[in-house]
């Protein structure tokens, strides 16, 4: 018996034991891909499938910009926008620029250590060029966008023709675009990002999404006609160590 088939035997036994102890997994639709994102060395694997899957692999024009939204508040949707905006600028040609369009909750320039005083917010209240309002982040080929300086009626400007125009500028600039959305449940604002992109990529917690929020988000974004992309479950723990997983 090779190792290789004793490992997967081994795989096989501690998922079905994590399997029974779970409360009511979430399980979406099955016509969206689930990638799940741990920790350590085998979340930077997990992410690199991520990116390619979405951006790397497509046999025709792949997604050129696409909305990461987490269900609910607390699902880490900006730091999987960073670390997938990250190794896409490592493993692709071309320009990236990650938005923060997450008015409601925006953190991404403390992730990057970059200042967040000027940015989308100021991108839709100005008519400076788009480049204007990105930051480099120090990592070759990758820019931010972020929220700027946020006012209770931020949020409405993501409805403005100016935004759309905005939104067409860094098509034109950038070679790929993630942007941050707020989470589905409680604000329309992922659902109108992602009617102006090429689609969708939920953010779902482990042990903590409920399946009914991720089905009903999911249905609510077909209504509209926006894409699924992929389903991202994050914060996964593993039942066996991980330097098991990552010899399979």
């Amino acid at each position: 018996m090779s190792k290789h088939f004793e490992l997967l035997q081994q795989l096989e036994k501690e998922q079905t034991r994590a399997s029974a102890a779970a409360s009511e997994p979430v399980v979406l639709p099955p016509d969206e891909s689930m990638i799940s994102i741990g920790q350590g060395q085998l979340a930077d694997k997990e992410t690199l499938r991520l990116v390619q899957q979405i951006f790397l692999m497509q046999t025709q024009a792949p997604p050129r910009m696409v909305v990461f939204a987490g269900i609910d508040h607390g699902n880490g949707c900006s730091r999987i926008c960073a670390t997938v905006a990250e190794t896409l600028a490592k493993n692709a040609e071309g320009r990236v620029c990650i938005v923060e369009a997450n008015f409601r909750s925006p953190g991404l320039s403390g992730f990057f250590g970059v200042p967040n005083h000027f940015g989308l917010t100021e991108a839709l209240l100005r008519d400076a060029p788009i480049d204007t309002y990105t930051t480099s982040t120090g990592l070759e080929n990758l820019w931010l966008l972020s929220a700027g300086t946020v006012a209770a009626d931020s949020p409405a400007l993501l409805s403005s023709d100016h935004f759309k125009f905005r939104l067409d500028q860094i098509r034109k600039e950038f070679d790929f675009v993630i942007i941050d959305a707020p989470p589905l449940t409680p604000y329309s604002d992922a659902a109108v990002l992602g009617q102006l992109s090429d689609g969708v990529v939920l953010v779902i917690e482990a042990d903590a999404t409920r399946r009914e929020a991720a089905s009903a988000v999911a249905d609510s974004l077909r209504s509209v006609n926006v894409p699924i992309l992929a389903a991202v479950l994050n914060k996964r723990t593993y039942p066996i160590p991980e330097k098991v997983y990552s010899r399979l």
